[in-house]
């Protein structure tokens, strides 16, 4: 029986016999090895994202110490230069495109209730977001005890000094709706109608394209009213809007840039979670937008941090102005690298913070914005399902209202039989009262 068995296990599928079984071996690696090559093949975009930032990892802290000119380190960070060049390259085409085909697409009176739960859902995230940033802050304390930064002389004129609410908002509204719409540089200006107006900085690079959302929307809208001279302009946004998402298929949780993760996010909404087309590329251009939950948290933390840093007490006023801040200045915030560090100095003036400790911020915002990138994808994702449960759950309810509708029609007879009816039936009783007359005569 020993004999059988270990003659057996030495035989092939096809009879013949195996030397100890190496043949059986080498299909158990073959296959392996097939999987693994079918893994790779599958996924080779996030395998190689993944291996790029592993060597660039270790080539940074390899050079970290070798001192190096500054024409060098343009050498080296030409690579990604070029890559921030070519996300920044489809955003506003993409943007652009997808609204004005999604707006297009859709009915005027879904269009209506679409955006305006869009909104809504917006809103109250990122409120919702800004709160946990600040209880969470205040739980942890990350500025409190020893690093509390020694006073230095000539860094109190960094500290602004206290503006009215209304002046904090007429900066977001200034900074987020600029009238250079298809710029890429909005500007930023402080108002204060109790003192003066004065700028506070330079130039910041970044795109602003909340007008140029605003503007696709109506322009898509208006294309649909015209009905069949529209159709061409329509198909060519249609077609526009295919190939940008063939070019812009990107890793979003490397890539620090929220925008340019429009192409997969549509996609993976669209195939993997059921999302129509038409709410996909109508709802997460938007969100992409005027959604950032990450940004919104981010800066509430930063804020509160920044006051524990310099012994600074908020009052419940100031918590208030800061979550009503943080949640309107994620609208419009620019979707680039570091796009939240740019609207967080309007929140620190707001609330009477110095400027100047957010450099300290910059040190370890490489690793924040991606994971604010990660979240504010998360939450346009979670709208975009919402909105499609919404849409499929009054579709059922108006279904179920017609059906109900055609049933009643069908049991409840028409006036017209009904009146028949009633005529045969007097009939009928008035030639059975004859009968009885006959019958008693």
């Amino acid at each position: 029986m020993v004999e059988k068995i270990e003659m057996k296990s030495a035989m092939g599928a096809n009879g013949d016999p195996l030397p100890n079984g190496s043949r059986s071996r080498d299909s158990t690696a073959d296959s392996l090895s097939g999987k693994v090559k079918k893994v790779l093949m599958a996924n080779p975009l996030v395998i190689l994202t993944v291996a790029g930032v592993i060597v660039g990892v270790f080539i940074g802290l390899g050079i970290r110490n070798v001192p190096l000119t500054a024409t060098q380190v343009i050498y080296i960070g030409f690579p990604g230069e070029l890559l921030i060049r070519l996300l920044k390259m489809i955003i506003i085409p993409l943007v652009v495109c997808s609204l004005v085909s999604g707006a297009a697409s859709l009915d005027p009176k879904a269009l209506g209730k679409l955006g305006g739960w869009a909104m809504l859902f917006f809103l109250v995230t990122t409120l919702i977001a800004s709160s946990i940033g600040v209880v969470m802050a205040y739980i942890i304390n990350p500025g409190s005890g020893s690093l509390s930064t020694p006073k230095v002389e000539g860094l109190d004129d960094d500290v602004p000094a206290p503006k009215e609410v209304i002046d904090s908002f007429l900066d977001l509204i200034s900074m987020q709706l600029a009238t250079r719409r298809f710029s890429g540089m909005p500007l930023d200006e402080s108002f204060n109608i109790t003192q003066e107006k004065v700028p506070i900085g330079t130039d910041q690079e970044g795109m602003n394209i909340l007008g140029l959302v605003v503007f696709a929307i109506v322009f898509g809208i208006a294309l649909r009213k015209l009905g069949e001279d529209g159709e061409i302009l329509i198909k060519f946004f249609n077609s526009f809007n295919e190939a940008t998402m063939v070019l812009g298929v990107l890793d979003h949780v490397v890539c620090t840039s929220r925008s340019a993760t429009l192409p997969l996010m549509m996609k993976c909404v669209e195939e993997k979670n059921g999302v129509s087309k038409q709410i996909s590329r109508f709802i997460l251009p938007i969100g992409a937008t005027v959604n950032m939950d990450g940004a919104a948290l981010f800066q509430c933390v930063a804020t509160v941090f920044i006051a524990q840093l310099n012994d600074f007490p908020l009052n419940f006023i100031q918590i208030i102005t800061i979550l009503v801040a943080a949640t309107a200045s994620s609208v419009g915030t620019a979707g680039v690298p570091a796009g939240g560090i740019l609207t967080l100095t309007i929140i620190l003036e707001a609330v009477g913070l110095p400027t100047n400790d957010i450099s300290l911020i910059l040190a370890v915002d490489w690793l924040i914005d991606r994971t604010c990138t990660v979240l504010n994808v998360e939450g346009d994702a979670f709208g975009a399902g919402l909105l499609q449960f919404f849409v499929d759950r009054t579709a059922e309810k108006e279904r179920a209202s017609e059906l109900r509708d055609v049933k009643t029609d069908g049991l409840i007879p028409a006036p017209e039989c009904s009146s028949l009816g009633e005529k045969q039936g007097l009939s009928d009783q008035s030639a059975a009262d004859d009968s009885n007359v006959d019958l008693s005569e």
